[in-house]
């Protein structure tokens, strides 16, 4: 089996972003975005999806977050396009339930081919210190978009805005490491009827 790395740089008029990433990692988070608590949810999926996860961001934050955090998801996406390559061997299909406190969510991926976001995410508040929780939803469009993935969030219960964002960062960790492990059983096979995804 070949390493499954990746590194994409992507540069426009509004951010130049570079994130390079190991998908058989120890979890190892190393990040300059200029959007702290952006880095605090990516070193989630770092962590518990035991993907080593660097990324930097010059973005135009002195307007806003909205592009930084837009184009950080695409560029996600992209690496790991890149690096799971044809997707021969690997389970496919990912999902967690993660709780903390008083929330719970549950994130459900699948390595499909086709983009799709379905997000339900009922934030009891519209930003965490400074950051507007509408950016999220950008973050994830922009991952699946790039990725070529399915996903499902949903936060099933959570009165804690900050807890509600992490448990989805941290089941999509999880989520992404299940759907990314090499399954034995099909060895190097497409886990896919099609013989394509």
């Amino acid at each position: 089996m070949t390493d499954r790395i990746a590194s994409v740089n992507r540069d426009t008029l509004e951010t130049q972003i570079t994130v390079s990433l190991n998908l058989d990692g120890g979890g190892k988070g190393v990040f300059a975005t200029g959007v702290p608590f952006l880095e605090h949810m990516m070193d989630q999926i770092a962590r518990h999806g035991m993907i080593d996860l660097d990324v930097s961001c010059q973005g135009d934050t002195q307007i806003d977050d909205h592009h930084s955090v837009e184009d950080i998801g695409i560029t996600i996406g992209q690496a790991v396009a890149k690096a799971v390559g044809d997707k021969r061997g690997i389970r496919r299909y990912g999902h967690a339930y993660v709780p903390l406190d008083e929330a719970l969510s549950r994130v459900v991926i699948d390595f499909s081919g086709r983009p799709g976001l379905i997000m339900q995410v009922p934030f009891t508040q519209k930003r965490i210190g400074s950051f507007d929780t509408e950016l999220f939803w950008e973050f994830f469009q922009g991952f699946v978009n790039h990725a070529g993935v399915t996903l499902h969030i949903d936060c099933l219960r959570g009165h804690n805005a900050h807890h509600q964002i992490e448990t989805v960062f941290k089941a999509f960790g999880r989520a992404l490491r299940m759907a990314l492990e090499r399954d034995e059983r099909l060895g190097n096979a497409m886990p896919s009827t099609k013989g394509t995804l």
